[in-house]
């Protein structure tokens, strides 16, 4: 997302592999070769290819990347909608389920009012609309129509912070289920940092496997309030360990565990309490581990009750070339 960020200031992070970029007081830009020099560098920087579209409202830009991914040859992968012409066409081409914002409700209401192209949507009256779909399907029809309705919208904290993951095999082994915990737990704490967060709670959740109905099944979860608000992997790892030792249960073949973190606050902005504080040696041993982290990858800093040889990762194989952040993967030339 920092590569669209060099194209345009005003980008809303829609989902993992997309994003709504606005172009103010781009007056009479070629934006077919604008988008094809964004993709380009996305593909060169990234390896990953991606599809543009182009268009005066964020619901008719999704109808333009749609008709960009599905006619690659034709469109390059950048399609404007830069005409009247052209948002007409587009919308009669495009279905009526597969208009961004009209979940299954609208499509019943709407194909039983014989609407099955996004174009006998936007002909309906807006009273109609209005009384059936209320301000947001209103929003939608005008926005398709090319007038502006769906504003970008602006970054957020996130209100929890959730690391769940499931095993590569089922365990039975409580000191494997304790290293697993304790490792959710210091991710957590680690991106509760770099938001600048402190959570009040800790929800830990342990799982056998649902799949293998011939085992004996247990699920479980519970929450813990902390006594003051922490951002601690030390704090966060203890209770969350402590939790899941609780409801460990002997003989059961576990699956899936996770831990998450809730009742964020801005770090800067805690209240200090009556008769609970937390140690205020951790604040800076948490900066010492972050940074030592940053400067040798692979969380070489680990805690106490973390396995330091067993290293978790996701199955990342389309994983993108870090050329820029990490020196076994720079670029080399012969």
């Amino acid at each position: 997302m920092t590569i669209l960020e060099q194209f345009t200031p005003d980008v809303e992070v829609y989902s993992i592999d997309e994003a709504f970029l606005q172009f103010k007081g781009f007056n009479n830009h070629d934006f077919t070769a604008y988008g094809t020099q964004i993709r380009q560098r996305i593909l060169k920087w990234t390896g990953i290819p991606t599809c543009v579209g182009v268009a005066p409202t964020k619901s008719l830009s999704k109808v333009a990347n749609k008709i960009a991914r599905k006619f690659p040859k034709d469109t390059k992968g950048v399609y404007v909608i830069d005409s009247e012409e052209k948002r007409i066409k587009a919308l009669k081409w495009m279905n009526i389920e597969s208009v961004w914002g009209i979940g299954r409700g609208f499509q019943k209401k709407l194909k039983a009012k014989g609407c099955n192209k996004a174009i006998d949507f936007v002909n309906l009256p807006d009273a109609w609309v209005r009384k059936n779909f209320g301000s947001t399907g209103f929003k939608l029809k005008k926005d398709l129509e090319g007038i502006p309705q769906l504003q970008l919208d602006e970054p957020t904290t996130k209100r929890a912070i959730a690391t769940t993951r499931s095993f590569d095999y089922t365990y039975d082994d409580i000191n494997y289920i304790k290293e697993r915990i304790s490792t959710f737990a210091a991710i957590c704490a680690e991106k509760l940092r770099k938001q600048g967060s402190s959570c009040y709670m800790v929800y830990v959740t342990l799982q056998s496997d649902k799949h293998k109905k011939n085992l004996e099944q247990h699920r479980a979860s519970r929450v813990v309030t902390l006594p003051y608000p922490t951002d601690s992997s030390l704090v966060i790892s203890s209770e969350a360990v402590r939790v899941a030792t609780q409801m460990f249960k002997e003989g059961i073949k576990y699956k899936r565990a996770g831990v998450i973190v809730m009742g964020l606050v801005p770090t800067d902005n805690q209240q200090l309490q009556m008769f609970d504080n937390e140690n205020p040696k951790h604040k800076p041993l948490m900066r010492t581990i972050d940074r030592l982290n940053k400067k040798y990858a692979d969380n070489k800093i680990k805690l106490g009750n973390q396995d330091l040889q067993r290293t978790w990762k996701m199955r990342q194989e389309r994983l993108s070339p870090r050329y820029t952040t990490n020196i076994n993967e720079i670029i080399v030339v012969k």
